[in-house]
């Protein structure tokens, strides 16, 4: 490698909160899914007291990519440095670091930096990862500041639940069910139309058309990671007008002779759309209280006929 194989990029942002608390956002890789656009899912391969080794899906420049990395974490200096131990195409070795800095009046800068190689080191390839660097670190740069400037007041907006059924089946065909959500319009009464496109194994972008009960129907876009045959997880790229955020897990066990299918929900309310969808004086409870119960209700519909198919395969 020469010198002129490196590309190094540069992002910063100065945040209303401080620097420690900007700190604890970066350093809980868990919730980064909630945090930043680009993130799907984490996976914590291992962690020691100051490094760990995750696993990352993220979106780059509209398509799905997966790498493992090894993070340091320096608390006293409010540092974080991050190394690509398995990169994807086009991407042949990446490397960068978060620093963030206190500023006198209470607010900090942070700033986030990027070296890397490009496959063949070709202009399209470093290109493309130049595009993809720039796009991700300015989403994450906005949502990092939004996120620590209001973290309080995103915990009211904040609904974390799941529902559960026990199925007298294999898990393996409940969770044939659920990842196999091309026959959903003809298997599910609140699908009308799902387009599942699955370029690379096991990584899903779903999008789908849902009736709601009053015969309106919504369209959202999906990306989901399928890890065969106990667990996919997902988050939504376009979700309905009253929430702003919607992570989800489909988690199957088997348990003996039965299967146990766990649905999870993380979701943050919109408040501007509030009262726009559910009408001049309702609530953020208000919200909270119809999203548990539409995807609650949409969630054990799904189980249910899971539940019925591995059963019925049971018996053949």
């Amino acid at each position: 490698m020469t010198p002129s194989d490196i590309h190094t990029t540069e992002h910063r942002i100065t945040v209303d909160a401080p620097a420690p608390a900007v700190f604890g956002l970066l350093a809980e890789v868990d919730n980064w899914p909630r945090v930043f656009p680009p993130t799907v899912h984490v996976d914590c391969v291992e962690r020691g007291e100051a490094d760990e080794r995750i696993r990352i899906w993220a979106t780059a420049n509209d398509e799905i990519k997966t790498w493992t990395s090894r993070r340091e974490l320096d608390r006293d200096r409010l540092r974080i440095r991050f190394r690509q131990e398995v990169s994807q195409h086009p991407v042949a070795a990446m490397a960068g670091e978060w620093r963030i800095e206190a500023l006198p009046d209470g607010r900090s800068t942070v700033l986030l930096t990027h070296d890397f190689r490009a496959v063949g080191d070709t202009a399209d390839n470093v290109a493309w990862i130049q595009q993809a660097i720039d796009r991700n670190s300015d989403a994450e740069l906005g949502a990092l500041a939004l996120a620590a400037r209001h973290r309080q007041h995103r915990e009211d907006l904040l609904l974390c639940f799941e529902d559960c059924a026990r199925v007298a089946g294999s898990a393996k065909d409940v969770y044939d069910f659920i990842h196999q959500a091309q026959h959903w319009p003809e298997r599910l009464p609140h699908v009308a139309r799902v387009v599942l496109e699955e370029g690379t194994v096991n990584v899903q972008m779903l999008e789908m058309d849902t009736r709601a009960p009053d015969g309106s129907v919504h369209t959202t876009k999906s990306v989901r990671i399928c890890f065969p045959d106990n667990k996919i997880v997902y988050k939504q790229l376009r979700t309905p007008a009253l929430m702003s955020l919607h992570t989800g897990q489909w988690q199957i066990t088997q348990d003996h002779n039965a299967a146990v299918i766990t649905s999870s929900h993380t979701v943050v309310v919109n408040p501007d759309a509030v009262r726009t969808v559910l009408g001049a004086q309702a609530t953020t409870a208000d919200a909270r209280a119809f999203l548990r119960d539409a995807l609650g209700r949409n969630s054990t519909t799904t189980m249910q006929h899971a539940k019925a198919y591995a059963e019925h395969a049971t018996d053949r």
